[in-house]
């Protein structure tokens, strides 16, 4: 049945070639060509003068009509009413399409919402009506395929996906699924070329192909493990006969903790190599020990005896042996039914011992991204959250287990995907909890402990829910005092970078805390700007830059205390970063104090300093200093300080769209405009360089007085 489905469509797709060539050498202008075409199609005519709809687009022939016109009538019809029967012909079989088309995803649709109930022979079944309905729909091919690929008919489903490609040769999904059927099939080179296909398409795939080929060279490892371990069991190898063995004693029920945990320890000693971690699998050896009452009773339960510590600390010891350099063992545990449940009771089972075993085991298991995932995919991240923290403010040993494990884990979006709209409900109190009582946290714990902040501040959604709590911009700014009081380690030096560091991501965003707490964080960043210390200076003016945008009175302040000078020092010699916070807090200021200008036209002779950065090819550094040369117009005398340099040549090929920056081109739009308005002279330059319709479009960005 299915061969003669396949015959029929093949039918169908040649028919539909050859009809659709004649009818473009009917229409050709070549004279030869047009009288073979109306052959053709006489001779199609008369051997298939009737038809009906069969099948959607398919048509039956009735060959028992007789031809009684004559044959100039015939000849006739030939030639001025071939084309129109064809037209018609094909509007008729345009219409039966598009009734079929609605019927086809109709019946997609009913086979998606099967699918997604996990009814994959349902499934199956509507795609397949859909394709009665519309041989040629690529979707339902490649949906029929998923679902023959959750059956594990995984034969029917690269059948499917070879048709699919027969419509649509560079239909990526039909790579996808036809690449997991050979999977299925353990057929791992031919999987790997249909995922390296995709690519040839679509490079934009590249993370996908490599995300699917490192899941083939996945089950490819794994298989090849598990046929060597039964190998060798076969064989007799006598560590892999204890293994079975050992598991076949410790299945038994109802055992005492002793029996179990000597038992256990026995089977960690033979997990010397992959084959009897290998084998501790495939015999099952996760459902032996995790499903285990008296084990499970033992694992999750408060106030251990002493033999009962000693099964937990033998049941984490053997989780950590099996999972050595074994990425399967590894999933396997961390998706046991329950084990989330395990670790976490062991976690806060207030004893030591097992608390560092099992912290040591986490470690272990999150030390690449797809141990973090598997982490993070079974592990609930805010409760993880909150139990490594708890051991921040323990002995300096678990200290720093936690506080690795929680700054690995912090790197990746699906742990920060869980605090984007509760972090200061879930997460923030615990963090200041730590941070307001950071004495009993070891010293050299602090700067880690914050740098897991910051990490988290990259989230938008977090930093935003960061940036508003009045309460941490208060404990930044007291550990800040702290530290500057004992200045003399490099614990306490590590702590202010990372604090800094943190307050210049969380003054990245407009919130009440933050314009609340402006003038105290300017009045501390203007004490550290003495430093001598250039990675001190640079966090410093950092914050400056940021915090100096929410605040007028802050602005004022820092004007006050010199920082315009300070700045225009900085700028002088510094690198690119701190020169790109120092412009930055430079236009800040300039932007809403008239002495600021002042003091950056006295400090800055003819404008020596802010003219270097503009050539800068740092386009950011270069749209800020032409914003300081655009607010400092107005300062009298400057603008004629500015007419023996090149100024207006190169604000010019700024503002005419020379640069990529958007904000550059108005900047310098803006300080052109201004630099005109303020001294004439430059009109008569500008007209020199054929830039007046340049100023003119630029004067709607101007405000004049």
């Amino acid at each position: 049945m299915a061969a003669e489905k396949d015959k029929d469509l093949e039918k169908f797709l040649k028919d539909v070639d050859d009809i659709t060539k004649l009818i473009q050498e009917l229409n050709s202008e070549d004279q030869a060509v047009q009288e073979k075409a109306f052959c053709e199609a006489d001779r199609r005519i008369a051997s298939k003068p009737e038809i009906e709809l069969v099948e959607g687009c398919r048509t039956k022939l009735n060959k028992t009509s007789v031809n009684t016109l004559p044959c100039s009538q015939m000849e006739e019809m030939s030639q001025d009413g071939f084309l129109a029967a064809l037209e018609q012909d094909a509007r008729e079989r345009a219409e039966r399409r598009k009734e079929n088309e609605v019927l086809a995803n109709a019946l997609k649709d009913m086979g998606n919402e099967a699918f997604a109930k996990g009814d994959y022979e349902t499934a199956v079944q509507r795609y397949t009506e859909g394709l009665d309905r519309l041989k040629d729909m690529v979707v339902l091919y490649t949906n029929r395929a998923q679902a023959h690929n959750k059956l594990e008919k995984y034969k029917e489903a690269i059948t499917d996906c070879e048709w699919a490609l027969r419509c649509n040769e560079k239909c990526v999904k039909a790579y996808v699924h036809k690449g997991k059927a050979n999977l299925g099939l353990k057929d791992y080179g031919e999987a790997r070329k249909c995922y390296q296909k995709i690519l040839e398409i679509d490079n934009k795939h590249e993370k996908l192909v490599k995300d699917y080929l490192n899941e083939v060279d996945f089950q490819e490892k794994k298989a090849i493990q598990e046929e060597k371990a039964h190998k060798e069991f076969a064989l007799g190898k006598e560590t892999l006969v204890s293994v079975k063995e050992l598991l076949q004693k410790l299945s038994k029920r109802n055992q005492s903790p002793a029996y179990y945990a000597g038992g256990i320890r026995l089977l960690t000693v033979t997990m010397q190599n992959c084959s009897e971690r290998t084998l501790f699998r495939t015999c099952n050896g996760f459902s032996i020990i995790g499903d285990n009452e008296v084990i499970s009773r033992c694992l999750e339960k408060d106030g251990k005896d002493q033999m009962e510590v000693e099964l937990c600390l033998a049941a984490i010891a053997l989780w950590h042996e099996v999972c050595r350099d074994n990425d399967e063992n590894q999933r396997l545990l961390m998706t046991h039914p329950g084990m989330d449940r395990c670790i976490f009771s062991l976690l806060s089972s207030g004893l030591t011992d097992i608390q560092k075993e099992c912290l040591d085991l986490l470690v272990y298991l999150s030390q690449n991204q797809n141990g973090r995932l598997l982490l993070l995919s079974h592990f609930d991240p805010p409760r993880l959250l909150q139990c490594l923290l708890g051991f921040v403010v323990t002995s300096d040993s678990q200290a720093r287990i936690a506080i690795g494990l929680l700054d690995s884990v912090a790197v990746e979006e699906k742990f920060k995907i869980h605090f984007q709209t509760n972090f200061s409900k879930t997460a923030l109190p615990s963090f200041l909890d730590v941070l307001k009582n950071r004495k009993r946290v070891p010293p050299a714990i602090v700067p880690e402990f914050i740098a897991v902040m910051l990490s988290l501040s990259l989230d938008a959604g977090i930093r935003l829910q960061m940036s508003d709590s009045e309460d941490l911009w208060k404990a930044c700014l007291g550990a800040l005092d702290e530290c500057q009081l004992i200045n003399n380690n490099t614990d306490c030096l590590n702590t202010l970078l990372a604090l800094l560091s943190l307050m210049i991501n969380m003054s990245l965003e407009s919130t009440q805390a933050v314009k609340g707490c402006a003038l105290e964080v300017t009045g501390r960043c203007l004490a550290l700007l003495s430093s001598k210390n250039g990675s001190i200076l640079t966090k410093a003016v950092g914050v400056l830059s940021r915090v100096l945008l929410h605040c007028p009175l802050a602005v004022d302040d820092a004007v006050k205390g010199g920082a315009v000078k300070k700045l225009i020092h900085f700028l002088k010699g510094s690198g690119q970063i701190t020169s790109g916070y120092a412009v930055k807090a430079l236009a800040a200021c300039t932007r809403s104090s008239p002495q600021a200008r002042e003091d950056l036209v006295k400090s800055d002779k003819k404008f020596t300093v802010l003219m270097k950065l503009l050539h800068s090819e740092n386009e950011v550094i270069a749209g800020n200093a032409a914003l300081c040369l655009g607010y400092c117009m107005s300062v009298p005398g400057a603008p004629a300080s500015l007419l023996n340099s090149d100024v207006l040549k190169v604000l010019l090929t700024y503002a005419g769209g020379d640069a990529k920056e958007v904000a550059l081109q108005q900047n310098a739009a803006i300080a052109l405009g201004k630099l005109c308005t303020a001294e004439p002279r430059f009109v008569e330059q500008l007209r020199k360089l054929n830039g007046i319709e340049i100023l003119n479009s630029c004067m709607k960005y101007i405000e004049l007085p």
